[in-house]
């Protein structure tokens, strides 16, 4: 089993290859179901857009399923 910091290492990695910057973002991240959820949340409510959403299994580390908002 991954831990959560796996689970963010994971995340960050794929989102580093649509996001220049993450830093605008919080992270979010609960085990839920064996999985993992990474949430990437605006930071200033008042900008448009958002950050991308990860599913990560808990057992294997696979992206289970990704979205973005942008």
């Amino acid at each position: 089993m991954i831990d959560k910091e796996r689970a963010l290492a994971i995340a960050k990695e794929n989102a580093g290859k649509f996001y220049s910057d993450l830093s605008v973002y919080d992270v979010l991240v609960q085990l839920r179901d064996n999985n993992w959820h990474v949430d990437y949340i605006l930071k200033d409510k008042n900008l448009d857009g958002g950050g991308p959403h990860y599913i990560i299994s808990a057992a294997t580390g696979e992206i289970t399923d990704m979205r973005f908002e942008q």
